[in-house]
C-alpha cells in the first residue's frame, strides 16, 4: 500500500506512521530522516543538501525529489510505503505524482490527520517541557501551524479533488486514531497486505 500521511506538526503523523509500518509491512519514509541520513552518509545528493543547509537555505525540491526517488527504488519499498513530510506544496504534489507515475507506483490513498491547533500547541508544550526541543516551543509551534495551513491546505484540496484524500480525526487515544486510519484505507489493498 502506498500512502501519503498529511497533518500539521505535532498531529501524530510519526507515531501513527510507525504503527502503520508494522501493520502493513512497508517502510515509513520521512523526508526529514531521508535528508539527515543522506547528509550523514555523504552521498552526492547529501553533499548538495548539506551545502544548501550550511548556507542557511531550504533544500530545493529537486534535491528532495532525487533523494525520494533513490529511496522509493530500494527493494523494501516495492510493496508500498508511508510517506511523511512530503508533499508540502502544490509543486511537490505535481513532482511526486510524476515520479510515482514514472516508477509505476501510484498512490493508494492520502490520509490527513485533523487535530485542532490549540490541541497541537498543548501536545507540543508537554513535549517541550519534557524534552526541551526548540521547535516545540508554543510560539514556534503557532508559527509552524500558520505556515502549514498556508502551504499544505492546497495540497489537501488537490488530493480531495482527485478523490484520494481521507480525513481522520486525530484526537483521541493512539489506538483510537490508529483504528480510524485503518478504517479509511482501501479494503482490497489492506487485505492484500494484512
Amino acid at each position: 500500500m502506498r500512502i501519503v500521511l498529511l497533518g500539521a506538526p505535532g498531529s501524530g503523523k510519526g507515531t501513527q506512521a510507525s504503527r502503520l509500518k508494522k501493520q502493513l509491512e512497508v517502510p515509513h519514509i520521512s523526508t526529514g530522516d531521508l535528508l539527515r541520513a543522506a547528509v550523514a552518509a555523504g552521498s552526492p545528493l547529501g553533499r548538495k543538501a548539506k551545502a544548501v543547509m550550511d548556507a542557511g537555505q531550504l533544500v530545493s525540491d529537486d534535491i528532495m525529489l532525487g533523494m525520494l526517488e533513490e529511496r522509493l527504488t530500494q527493494p523494501d519499498a516495492r510493496n508500498g510505503f508511508i510517506l511523511d513530510g512530503y508533499p508540502r506544496n502544490l509543486a511537490q504534489v505535481e513532482a511526486l505524482d510524476a515520479l510515482l507515475t514514472r516508477l509505476h507506483q501510484p498512490l493508494d490513498v492520502v490520509v490527513k490527520l485533523n487535530v485542532p491547533g490549540e490541541e497541537i500547541v498543548g501536545r507540543c508544550e508537554i513535549r517541550f517541557k519534557a524534552e526541551g526541543r526548540a521547535d516545540d516551543n508554543p510560539e514556534v509551534v503557532r508559527k509552524r501551524l500558520q505556515v502549514y495551513a498556508e502551504q499544505t491546505a492546497p495540497v489537501a484540496d488537490w488530493y480531495q479533488r482527485h478523490d484520494m484524500l481521507r480525513a481522520v480525526d486525530g484526537v483521541g487515544s493512539l489506538d483510537e486514531v490508529f483504528q480510524r486510519i485503518l478504517d479509511v484505507l482501501p479494503g482490497d489493498r489492506l487485505a492484500a497486505n494484512g
